[in-house]
């Protein structure tokens, strides 16, 4: 059995076997001798590439080689935490910890407690009576949990922080800032991010001591089963050309990309309103109403569902056959971790980026840094006729100098009176 070779016990091994795990990924085939050992741990791993089972199945045998008193000497002690940065992703990697947990077949598993926002607090206080092996918790709820003595932190002897840079993204450095000082010194951390930004970086400088550096995912690129198509279409008929291609190529499920909220929702009433099953998955839906998209979109009741980048990290759905980029994404890290979510598995998968005058040129960025050469099509009856706005640089008159590469209201004007084009 392959994960035998990496020192897992022959529980564990099985475990990962019964739940589908064949052969190591790279991630886990260096991180889980890694973590095995002790010592703190720092990896770039991309979404997509094992890192859950890479961190848990070491995380579990480490909880059985450590002194099982902690859980019973103290009401609320945890033993392990693993903090993330959305509702979604905590839902997850429980799941994956517990079914491990579960098919080691012990005399006693592991207790796994998930907690996150979004739902009320009463039954995860009541979950976490008589403490946790394995608590997995977005950072706000934590410290709620931690604010109403329901949590005893300073237990932890395995602390795992997972995609640390969307933790950052987010906005939670405040919140980790407080969940570390309530975390007790000596402890084995674990690390992972798929990019690391200097904000990161300083974390993760903050966080562990010695670190055992890994890393298999220095380049984000897409999975080879997915194929990747860019149609060239004017702003204003992309929800038009969204309806056609859903109709006219039979997409039964399809999951599509926004920059806002706001436009989830406005792009998700008109898809409805064309009789196309059709529904928003955003941050200011309830926990409730989230969890329930993502299970009846898994059941293939919605035939589409319209997000922002919220969906982008932490969600699998089986053979989700289309994504679609109807805003680009901001960066090409986004762009891999989002067309992602197809074409899992060993599945074929379909990602298509609308591409208008105005972001063509941030789409060949995309292209340039994931080595892409992609044609721009164009849909019949739907060709593009808009033309990219031109960056008019100023010449200072005291130093000659260009003012910058944003073009002011007063440029934009001019580009337009140039074209012939009113002011709008």
């Amino acid at each position: 059995m392959p994960f035998l070779s990496l020192g897992l016990l022959p529980t564990l091994a099985q475990a990962a076997s019964a739940l589908g795990f064949t052969d190591p990924t790279p991630i886990q085939s260096e991180a889980i001798p890694a973590v095995l050992t002790g010592a703190d741990v720092l990896a770039s791993a991309q979404t997509g590439s094992g890192k859950t089972a890479a961190f848990a199945l070491p995380l579990l045998q480490r909880l059985q080689e450590l002194p099982a008193e902690n859980r019973h000497q103290y009401g609320r002690a945890i033993r392990a935490l693993i903090v993330v940065p959305t509702r979604e992703l905590a839902a997850q990697v429980g799941d994956v910890v517990r079914s491990l947990a579960q098919a080691q077949a012990l005399p006693q598993s592991p207790k796994v407690v998930v907690a996150s926002g979004g739902v009320s607090i009463n039954p995860q206080m009541m979950a976490l009576r008589g403490g946790a092996d394995v608590l997995v918790a977005t950072p706000g709820r934590l410290l709620d949990l931690a604010a109403q003595n329901a949590v005893q932190l300073a237990t932890v002897r395995l602390l795992v922080l997972d995609e640390a840079d969307r933790l950052l993204d987010l906005g939670f450095a405040e919140e980790l800032d407080k969940v570390l000082t309530l975390l007790p010194p000596r402890r084995q951390s674990l690390f992972f991010s798929a990019t690391f930004p200097p904000d990161v970086r300083a974390l993760a400088n903050q966080m562990l001591r010695d670190p055992v550096q890994i890393s298999v995912a220095s380049t984000e690129l897409p999975p080879a089963d997915i194929t990747q198509r860019a149609i060239r279409v004017d702003t204003d008929k992309r929800t038009q050309l969204l309806r056609h291609l859903i109709k006219d190529q039979g997409w039964k499920r399809v999951l599509v990309f926004v920059a806002t909220k706001y436009a989830a929702e406005l792009v998700a009433e008109k898809l409805y309103k064309a009789k196309i099953y059709a529904t928003a998955f955003h941050g200011d839906l309830s926990q409730g109403a989230r969890k329930q998209v993502l299970a009846e979109f898994k059941d293939e009741q919605w035939e589409v569902v319209i997000t922002t980048d919220l969906a982008s990290r932490g969600i699998d759905i089986a053979k989700l056959p289309v994504v679609v980029n109807y805003d680009l994404p901001r960066s090409a890290v986004d762009y891999v971790h989002r067309i992602g979510r197809t074409g899992r598995a060993g599945e074929p998968g379909l990602a298509v980026s609308f591409v208008s005058a105005d972001t063509e040129a941030h789409f060949h960025l995309i292209e340039k840094r994931q080595g892409l050469s992609l044609t721009l099509e164009e849909v019949v009856g739907f060709e593009s006729t808009q033309i990219a706005t031109p960056i008019v640089p100023q010449v200072t008159a005291d130093k000659g100098g260009i003012k910058g590469n944003r073009p002011s209201k007063k440029d934009k004007l001019r580009a337009l009176a140039a074209q012939g084009r009113p002011p709008v």
